[in-house]
This record gives structure tokens, C-alpha cells and sequence, in this order.
């Protein structure tokens, strides 16, 4: 028997069976356990590209995918993954909230926001929920794998294509305004209320069984009711009624 070989053999059987020698090796020799991720959309064609994508990374392994916040966190459980690529609109529990339940349970896995929404109100909602990143979804394929490589080496992440975060006090002064005061019927309440958790008016139709149209029309009303000029101030609305997760 060579040498090298013999030395390997006595020293595995001084140790546990689980182990080998070659744990013991300092350096290059140790072998590198690759990234653990799971992947949390409810579009499996959108999964598939990133499980492709991802996937054909050496360092880089996706361990599970979950369509719900809250199918997420059992699956988080189950498989302990280094980092998580989370979506905002999500069924159910929404992404912030998802990202919150998923660093109480596994507070040592990062999370990495992966969205279409580029609103402050949106990005702030994630960070404050405890995100270590935020990724657009519309960002090339070599920014996603390096956002995921930065996010699970311990460095935040902000996608460099976001708009200038304001401040929290900009953010205050700006809200001084606020929306009117104003009653809004059950449908045109859910209506909003679904839009500012991220739903497509298409989704909302199916969800609340109605036409296309007709939910656009209880969602112009409710915006015309309310003074809101767009999704950021229907964002912070939603949020100053607890309809996201936050106070």
C-alpha cells in the first residue's frame, strides 16, 4: 500500500464514521458545499428559469421551490437553505410577510427579494421585514447570480437599477397629506386591498370571480374616493391600514 494512502487509512479509522480524512484538510483540499437556495414564486414557468438558471452554477444548488409564503416557511423547516428568493406577490401571506416569518424561523438563512416592483414604499417594506436584498426581476441573468452570491456571503444588496430610496423622514413628510377620508364598499375595499399586495387586476377578477372590467372599475373608484395617484400611494395606504403586515 503507498504511503499517502496508508496514513489516510489509519487516520479514518480514528475517527467517527461519518467523517474521512479528508475533513480534516485545511485549504483548497476541503471540499466546498455549494449554496443551498429555495426558490418561493407562484408562476412555475418563472421557478423553472431560475432553477435552470441558478442551478447550472457550480457553487449554487436549489434545494425547493414553494408557490405560498406560507408553504414556504414549512418547506424553509424541512430543508434549511442558506438563502431564500422570495417573490412579493405571493397568495396568502405576501412576500414581507413571508421574508418576517421565515427570519423568525430560520434566522440564520438570508433572503433575497426577487420583484417586479421598483416603489420605495415596496423596497422599505421588504427591508423592514428583515430582507438582506432586493433584485428586480427584470435585471440580467449575471446580476441575479451575483446578487445571490453577494446576499449569502453577509452584504445587503440593492439592485442598482432602483430608484433613489427617500429617507423615512422624506417618506413622513410626504404622507403628511394623506388620503381623503372616505367609505368604500366591501368589493371596492378588497379590490384595493388586493392590488397593494401586489394581485393583477386579472388575478383579482378570478379571485373575486367578477370581470376584468368590473374590477377595474371598483378599483378606479376606490383610487378616485381615496385622492390616491398611483401604486406608491396606494402602497402607503395599505400599510397605514395593516393590509401589508406593518404598523
Amino acid at each position: 500500500m503507498p504511503l499517502a494512502a496508508a496514513k489516510a487509512s489509519r487516520a479514518n479509522r480514528s475517527l467517527p464514521a461519518e467523517l474521512s480524512v479528508f475533513d480534516e484538510l485545511p485549504g483548497p483540499t476541503r471540499a466546498v458545499r455549494p449554496l443551498r437556495l429555495l426558490l418561493v414564486d407562484d408562476h412555475p414557468i418563472l421557478r423553472a428559469g431560475l432553477r435552470s438558471l441558478l442551478s447550472a452554477q457550480s457553487d449554487l444548488e436549489v434545494v425547493g421551490e414553494a408557490d405560498s409564503g406560507e408553504s414556504a416557511v414549512r418547506l424553509g423547516r424541512a430543508v434549511s437553505p442558506d438563502l431564500v428568493l422570495l417573490d412579493f406577490s405571493l397568495p396568502g401571506m405576501n412576500g414581507a410577510d413571508t421574508a418576517r416569518s421565515l427570519k423568525q424561523a430560520l434566522p440564520h438563512t438570508r433572503v433575497l427579494a426577487v420583484s417586479v416592483y421598483d416603489e420605495p414604499a415596496i423596497v422599505r417594506l421588504f427591508m423592514d421585514a428583515g430582507a438582506d436584498g432586493y433584485l428586480l426581476k427584470r435585471s440580467a441573468s449575471d446580476e441575479l447570480v451575483r446578487a445571490v452570491r453577494e446576499v449569502a456571503a453577509g452584504s445587503p444588496y440593492l439592485d442598482p437599477s432602483l430608484p433613489p430610496q427617500p429617507s423615512a423622514p422624506a417618506e413622513r413628510s410626504d404622507s403628511t397629506q394623506g388620503p381623503k377620508v372616505a367609505v368604500l364598499s366591501d368589493r371596492e375595499a378588497e379590490v384595493t386591498r388586493l392590488l397593494a399586495q401586489g394581485q393583477t387586476m386579472k388575478e383579482i377578477a378570478q379571485q373575486l370571480n367578477v370581470s376584468p372590467r368590473t374590477s377595474e372599475t371598483y378599483r378606479a373608484r376606490a383610487m378616485e374616493k381615496l385622492g390616491l395617484k398611483g401604486r406608491a400611494d396606494l402602497i402607503r395606504y395599505a400599510m397605514k391600514r395593516g393590509w401589508l403586515g406593518t404598523d
